[in-house]
């Protein structure tokens, strides 16, 4: 027996918000002073930097839940399983549902049981439950699913990541625009097929760490003090990914059994195009080994961050070949890898 991701589906909202639409924002300091350099100059540095020229946000009518729903609709689908069949149905995010123009997450209730409703599922025994992991917890999720199926307590287990973080960026911070909706779901059962998830390793930094990621007040003070919004210290958590990211995946790819020299793709969370290409150059300076052309595909450029459903989202995209120039063939060797708020650190050793 095996344990293979059987189905992929996502949801990429289909509203573009480009980088020219901040030209007219007003961009403030953390405390409250003006930007010394025009909009033009910041957002110009911003692309030279994380590879964002445009991110996608959803409809106003839409939630982290629908957009969820529909990826789990294709995956479902892809994967030509009854619904009914599922064991568990596991959704990563970070904030709930948060509609248009509020202020409040709404996990009440969970947004797995928001989907299990949404597919009409009647199966009392499927389980929908919630993780908060930060942006590592579609990975996480799929970890999870991973260890139910072997303990003998599921068979097939519906993964989701789903966000609408557009919904709860600060305008008035430049980081806002790093940050986008979207999102990825992925069919896990066991099967006869060799491959499968052949490792995988999760660690969690929080002596120093854990709030690298927080929410906090607007940078513009004139604004209500009770409201938050996602914030970050971009500098430590990029020498925080450099430092631990690359020895996790390398951690992993060791317990795997697999040399380097055959992974054939690494799917790392779309957070920073330049963080993620050092993480990369520091994963492969451990084995003394060249970076193979094309081995990391990305999406950031035109989708931007959205957490949780980066990696499935960009992993569907690859597997439909709406990707150019990257393709995934039967028997790859791939990663998955991530790193976000708490901070945490997964991998996962995949055999396609």
């Amino acid at each position: 027996m095996s344990i293979k991701i059987t189905g992929t589906g996502s949801y990429i909202p289909s509203s573009i918000e480009k980088n020219e639409n901040f030209y007219k924002h007003q961009f403030l300091n953390t405390d409250g002073s003006t930007l010394t350099h025009p909009n033009e100059v910041i957002i110009e540095k911003f692309k030279a930097i994380t590879g964002i020229d445009e991110r996608r946000y959803a409809f106003d009518h839409l939630t982290a839940s629908d957009l969820g729903f529909f990826a789990a609709e294709k995956a479902i689908a892809n994967a030509k399983i009854d619904p009914e069949e599922l064991d568990y149905i596991i959704v990563s995010h970070n904030f709930g549902d948060v509609k248009h123009n509020t202020i409040q997450s709404d996990i009440l209730p969970c947004l797995a049981s928001r989907v299990k409703h949404s597919l009409r599922i009647k199966n009392p025994k499927c389980v929908a439950y919630d993780i908060l992991f930060g942006c590592p917890g579609w990975v996480e999720g799929v970890i999870q699913a991973n260890a139910f199926i072997k303990a003998g307590i599921a068979k097939k287990c519906l993964v989701i990541g789903a966000e609408t973080l557009s919904r709860v960026v600060d305008k008035h911070d430049r980081d806002s625009m790093i940050y986008s909706d979207g999102a990825g779901a992925t069919i896990v059962e066991a099967t006869d097929d060799e491959g499968g998830i052949l490792a995988h390793e999760t660690a969690s930094f929080t002596y120093d760490e854990a709030y690298f990621l927080f929410f906090g007040n607007s940078n513009n003070k004139d604004l209500c003090p009770d409201t938050r919004y996602i914030k970050m210290d971009g500098r430590k958590i990029y020498e925080f990914a450099l430092s631990n990211v690359p020895l996790a995946m390398k951690a992993c790819l060791d317990k795997s059994g697999v040399g380097i020299e055959e992974v054939k793709k690494i799917f790392i969370h779309q957070a920073n195009e330049k963080m993620d290409e050092a993480i990369l150059k520091r994963f492969y300076k451990l084995y003394n080994a060249e970076i193979p052309d094309g081995i990391m595909p990305m999406s950031i450029q035109e989708l931007g961050n959205s957490s949780v459903a980066t990696i499935p989202t960009l992993y569907d995209m690859v597997r439909n070949n709406e990707i150019q120039g990257q393709e995934l063939n039967k028997g790859d060797i791939i990663m998955f890898a991530s790193v976000g708020a708490g901070m945490h650190i997964n991998a996962i050793v995949y055999k396609y």
